[in-house]
């Protein structure tokens, strides 16, 4: 069987699963990214690493677009920067495989119109992580009296930035379920690495900047959450 070459653009916690999903004996993987300390954290994983600037064609070429690269992976978490590089990988190549992931829905159109082959809703993909989750009882108790019955029942990953009033406060502070009616699921402490640490049962977390909460709840409250969380303190 021939090996696969792949370009993940963009380092993160949502593009750490992909790769750990991967069978890297028949895939040679080659991430890409301008922030220096993902690259180094790719690297020490054993990942050959690139920094480069994505809006240069010339630049894209040297990663392998348009000569070696068969599966390109738009990861980065602004849908701009991905519908950016899905319109320049497609001309160059028109028989590579673009994936893409997508924060606003909205944008998905854009991006198979631009010639992503596929998109990946990430607060899908969570949702799947947390199903066998969501059948502890406990959960399943502050659901059925909380959020469930709602349509509106999403999932999101919300970033602290710096100088956000969370910084230096412990996840059991939050309070989220009699504050925003939401349910904490996971953390990515970014002082543990990149993968997903389940709330319940864990430790418990001290938030910087650069952690990732994901939260369950409807859409409402979740962006109420998130214009709380980007206040600077």
């Amino acid at each position: 069987m021939s090996v696969k070459n792949i370009a993940i653009f963009g380092y993160n916690p949502m593009s750490f699963e992909l790769i750990k999903c991967l069978d890297l004996k028949q895939h040679e993987v080659i991430v890409v990214d301008q922030d220096q300390e993902s690259l180094i954290t790719a690297a020490d994983l054993g990942f050959t690493v690139i920094a480069t600037d994505y809006r240069n064609d010339d630049n894209l070429e040297e990663v392998g677009i348009g000569r070696h690269i068969d599966v390109l992976f738009c990861f980065f978490e602004e849908d701009s920067n991905n519908l950016f590089l899905t319109i320049s990988a497609r001309a160059m190549d028109q028989k590579l495989e673009i994936i893409s992931i997508v924060d606003d829905p909205e944008s998905a159109d854009k991006l198979l119109v631009a010639g992503a082959n596929k998109i990946i809703d990430p607060y899908q993909i969570c949702g799947r992580k947390i199903y066998q989750l969501i059948k502890n009882p406990d959960i399943a108790d502050v659901l059925d009296h909380t959020i469930f019955g709602r349509h509106d029942l999403n999932t999101a990953e919300i970033l602290i930035p710096p100088d956000s009033p969370l910084e230096n406060t412990y996840a059991s502070q939050l309070q989220l379920n009699s504050r925003y009616n939401l349910i904490l699921i996971a953390i990515v402490d970014k002082e543990l690495g990149k993968e997903l640490h389940f709330t319940i049962g864990e430790q418990d977390h001290r938030l910087d900047a650069g952690d990732i909460l994901i939260v369950l709840g409807p859409s409402r409250q979740i962006k109420a959450f998130k214009q709380e969380v980007e206040k600077q303190a």
